[in-house]
């Protein structure tokens, strides 16, 4: 794929067969996947590079992109996760001094494939009446016949297992080798300031690839163990729920973000469900059903836990609900140091409000008597 001028041709075809024109920005080619929105208007860096966003073509809901920039820190990966971009303005020009280089030269540079000049909020409206589906971008095929042969080669998001391919292929270690608290995290995507907020509160960690066994883990003998987000369909993680069942035997601190908190429920038999257009955003609220306090949150995902199911666990509570749509936000297991939220507390991009989990998370391990 090659640069394109802002004046090239671009096409977005949705699997309901709703078809839009636009104009190319970023790389020439054609990509495709899972067609999803993000409500935040600022941090697009740090949510082109979230790893829970492969397989995804992402429609950015804010009027204007690429405004400020592009700054080499502002990542949570290496390299840009989603699979495609649609906008509705993009900024050929930038106003941040600290700025590294334009968006679209980073878009080219990684290789992606984005469209502008569409209307977003009506394709928004779209999804969020007919729910998420694949589509397909595409700066090569402009009729659609073309572009529907593209589109049928787009695997379906569920039952799809994405987080073995993203995952680290090595396990590596962050943090003071002399801290007083080690953690083991098992990564299926993890996100660069998760392990930041841990390592800043004093912990030593190593992370290991997504199907590293439980021995493994515990010769590296931790204090606690995290779970990470990422991308794909927990019920297709056999592998990770009886990882996470090992894991829950040991009886150390656990904690789970996202993808995460869902392989917690599943490891008590508690299911998961595809959601009709997921979350993901910076600004979305969110109760603390212990404490009575809300928190606006950032999130990112496709997948739910199963409500009914948890009502009839005697193993786990809810303690965090969507004030939106009353969706399970956290949960706990009952009389164990083991807890998980959907969101993401470390929210970059994003409000503070819930970095407090990663206190709650380093309190149960230097206070193992903690619930």
């Amino acid at each position: 794929m090659t640069s394109t001028h802002t004046n090239t041709p671009a096409w977005l075809l949705l699997q309901d067969g709703t078809l839009f024109k636009g104009l190319s920005f970023g790389a020439k080619g054609t990509a495709g996947g899972e067609i999803c929105f993000n409500t935040g208007m600022t941090g697009y860096q740090e949510v082109f590079t979230d790893p829970s966003y492969t397989g995804q073509v992402l429609i950015m809901n804010n009027a204007y992109v690429g405004n400020y920039g592009v700054k080499n820190e502002d990542v949570e990966s290496d390299s840009i996760k989603i699979s495609g971009l649609i906008c509705k303005n993009i900024s050929h020009r930038y106003s941040r001094m600290v700025a590294n280089d334009s968006l679209e030269n980073y878009l080219v540079s990684n290789n992606l494939v984005a469209i502008y000049d569409v209307d977003t909020r009506a394709l928004v409206q779209h999804i969020r009446s007919k729910g998420a589906m694949n589509c397909i971008i595409s700066t090569e095929l402009s009729d659609e016949k073309g572009l529907r042969e593209a589109l049928v080669k787009v695997p379906d998001m569920a039952g799809l297992e994405l987080s073995s391919q993203i995952s680290t292929k090595e396990a590596y270690t962050l943090g003071d080798p002399k801290a007083p608290i080690r953690i083991a995290v098992l990564d299926y995507g993890v996100k660069i300031k998760i392990l930041q907020c841990m390592t800043d509160r004093g912990a030593y960690l190593k992370v290991f690839p997504a199907k590293t066994n439980i021995d493994e883990l515990k010769a590296f003998d931790p204090h606690g163990y995290f779970i990470s987000n990422g991308p794909g369909d927990p019920a297709s993680m056999d592998y990770a729920v009886k990882t996470v069942k090992d894991i829950l035997a040991t009886n150390k601190p656990f904690f789970g973000i996202c993808l995460g908190h869902q392989l917690l429920a599943r490891a008590n038999d508690i299911p998961t469900f595809k959601m009709h257009h997921g979350h993901r955003g910076l600004n979305h609220p969110v109760k603390n059903l212990v404490t009575g306090k809300s928190e606006i949150t950032t999130q990112n995902h496709g997948f739910g836990v199963d409500p009914e199911a948890i009502k009839r666990s005697d193993k786990v509570e809810v303690t965090h609900v969507n004030l939106n749509d009353g969706s399970i936000e956290g949960i706990r297991m009952i009389g164990r140091s083991a807890f998980s939220v959907q969101y993401h507390p470390e929210a970059t991009p994003g409000p503070h409000d819930s970095r407090y989990l990663f206190d709650q998370f380093l309190d149960m391990i230097n206070n193992p008597q903690t619930p």
